[in-house]
């Protein structure tokens, strides 16, 4: 959306640049000293690589010419530049720009810039970023969503984020079937699938199913009784 806003700019119609012209990956739009990643190797020869930002786009991926064409004072390499908030703030009338952004806020990722690479991404942020991009598609299409331990290497306030997504997924007609051991998640299911007794080749069977506070009752479930502290919690 942001490279065909700046395609549709007056500068940019007057030299011909169409939206491909804006990403980083366009030989006609790049930085030919840096092919685009704002950063160019060094060679230390006994000693590994360094990264060292481009002098001749100033890190900012681009040539000069694709770097001429402004949105509110700022290049498409600067907006890349900016976090998620502050992006937010940019295009503030945008709405089919903010929305999606706000996506990405709510889930506790305001401080990414736009531009970062998805390989610098801790697991947390990528999945974070998924579920944005999930929410932002159309509702009605009632999809069916298989998570695998979605908690994992999560702060327990991105587990609060998480469940808030979770839940408005569920909330538009979605549903999610989780493989999960944290219990703060496993309380908000409306409905448990117990596996056990024990790991390995000590499980395999469904010791107890149903809503949560069926299973903290359970005296079958060992998960149960550590969930039972939890509904009690809160």
């Amino acid at each position: 959306d942001i490279r065909i806003l700046f395609a549709a700019l007056p500068d940019a119609k007057i030299r011909g640049f169409d939206a491909s012209r804006f990403s980083f990956n366009n030989k006609a739009g790049r930085c030919v000293e840096c092919e685009g990643q704002g950063q160019v190797r060094v060679s230390m020869h006994f000693m590994p690589d360094v990264f060292v930002g481009c002098e001749r786009c100033n890190g900012l991926r681009y040539n000069g010419e694709t770097l001429a064409v402004r949105y509110r004072e700022l290049s498409i390499g600067q907006v890349l530049d900016l976090s998620v908030s502050e992006a937010m703030q940019h295009f503030g009338a945008l709405d089919h720009i903010t929305t999606k952004l706000g996506y990405l806020k709510d889930l506790g990722l305001g401080y990414l810039k736009l531009g970062q690479s998805s390989q610098n991404l801790s697991g947390g942020e990528a999945q974070r970023v998924k579920l944005a991009a999930e929410l932002a598609r159309p509702g009605g299409a009632r999809t069916l969503y298989v998570m695998d331990e979605p908690t994992a290497g999560l702060h327990p306030a991105d587990v609060e984020i998480l469940l808030r997504v979770l839940k408005r997924l569920v909330d538009r007609g979605d549903t999610l079937v989780v493989i999960e051991h944290q219990l703060d998640l496993i309380a908000a299911a409306d409905w448990v699938i117990d596996m056990g007794p024990g790991a390995g080749h000590h499980g395999g069977q469904v010791v107890a199913m149903g809503p949560p506070e069926q299973l903290a009752q359970d005296p079958n479930s060992i998960t149960g009784s550590y969930l039972a502290r939890v509904l009690d919690r809160e």
